[in-house]
């Protein structure tokens, strides 16, 4: 059980890494917390008595004020600053004088205690946390801290309206641009069926890690240690599929595998199936913004129709990016009205691009060419957006 009283979360100091500290003189609760630290990859530090802040008290010879405190005063540190403090209910009381802080949470056994919520609230706790009921949070708030977690990643799907629209080469183009901008970059492709996203690469034979190897995959995991675990091409991280049998990935996995990769931070892009199934409406949930591809013709227009009405039931911002050549009576406008949905732009034909696939260049490669100019403007426009809405929520 888990109980959140009124605080904000704690700072995370700029998304840099810090440890827990854990305050008890409960050998068994200890064991447990140590365990769960062991567990979300944390290396706590523990005080086994309170930690004290020094108060200045007048000198009786001079009247001077001077440092008083207990040996423990030595910590205060690491109890002002540590980005999570675990606090034993066993030492609850005596945790009344330390100075107030966010990020404490109050950690028992007794659910029938109710006196710990007023305990919690004499020492400033944010949480109440009743073991074993509350391990997977604990857990899963220890390795947010341990991590590092910073502003999540600008997460962005790629859908087409129908089949070869064209929705893996942008999804590619806007990964390759993303990570020549400099920003961290991982493309995740969602599609087993499809042809994979690797070989558009160029990087079916890269060392790494694939889907299947995720299927297992329970509660939280590792942002660092995904991404190191990935193939790395073209100075961005790629999740695929491999050449093998197709192994489906519960939905718990691939939320779990997604959700590691918006931590890291900078920009991840999925490439997304036509089909809505479990796991494909995980990723979605997690997605900042949809792009629906669609080519410029009425039948695709109508299969678009489809695909966003099915996309946009989980997916708030669903936009369309059209691509030519234009049927009769159409325009890029006209799409996007007949869609109902804003219009991201025309996405450019790129002479050469086929010859460049085949010859293991990525689509958006050559930095001047109108599928990059196109990419890199999207991002410049994404980005501005998601500053601007965390401007105005400060």
């Amino acid at each position: 059980m888990t109980g959140t009283i009124t605080h904000d979360p704690p700072p995370t100091a700029g998304g840099r890494q810090g440890a827990p500290l854990i305050v008890t003189e409960d050998t068994e609760l200890l064991d447990d917390l140590l365990r769960l630290c062991a567990a979300a990859g944390a290396a706590p530090e523990v005080h086994h008595s309170v930690p004290v802040t020094p108060r200045a008290t007048p000198s009786a010879l001079t009247g001077t004020a001077t440092s008083s405190a207990s040996p423990a005063s030595g910590r205060r540190t690491g109890w002002e600053t540590a980005p999570l403090v675990l606090v034993g209910d066993d030492v609850a009381r005596r945790v009344r004088g330390a100075v107030r802080r966010r990020g404490v949470v109050l950690v028992g056994r007794d659910q029938d205690d109710s006196g710990i919520w007023q305990r919690a609230v004499e020492i400033g706790a944010d949480h109440v946390l009743m073991l074993p009921d509350g391990e997977q949070w604990l857990v899963d708030r220890i390795a947010d801290v341990a991590e590092g977690v910073g502003r999540p990643a600008l997460t962005v799907g790629v859908i087409g309206g129908r089949g070869g629209a064209g929705a893996s080469t942008l999804a590619c183009a806007l990964a390759v641009t993303s990570a020549r901008e400099g920003l961290r970059s991982l493309l995740v492709d969602a599609d087993p069926m499809g042809g994979g996203l690797d070989v558009l690469l160029g990087g079916e034979t890269a060392d790494g890690l694939r889907w299947p190897a995720f299927a297992a995959s329970r509660g939280r995991v590792g942002g660092g240690a995904l991404e190191e675990s990935l193939p790395e091409l073209h100075s961005l991280r790629v999740l695929s599929w491999d050449r093998g049998d197709c192994v489906a990935v519960p939905a718990q996995a691939v939320r779990a595998v997604l959700a590691a990769a918006r931590r890291r931070g900078g920009t991840v892009v999925v490439d997304l199936p036509r089909r809505i199934d479990d796991g494909v409406a995980e990723v979605l949930a997690q997605l900042d913004i949809g792009i629906v591809v669609v080519p410029a013709e009425l039948r695709a227009v109508a299969a678009a129709g489809r695909v966003a009405a099915a996309v946009g039931m989980v997916l708030r911002d669903l936009r369309v990016a059209v691509r030519g050549p234009y049927a009769s009576g159409l325009d890029d406008r006209e799409v996007a009205r007949l869609l109902g949905l804003p219009l991201v732009g025309e996405v450019p034909v790129e002479s050469g691009l086929l010859r460049a696939t085949e010859s293991r260049r990525p689509p958006g490669t050559p930095s001047r060419g109108p599928l990059a100019r196109f990419c890199r403007d999207f991002w410049e426009r994404a980005l501005a957006e998601t500053d601007g809405r965390d401007g105005g929520g400060s």
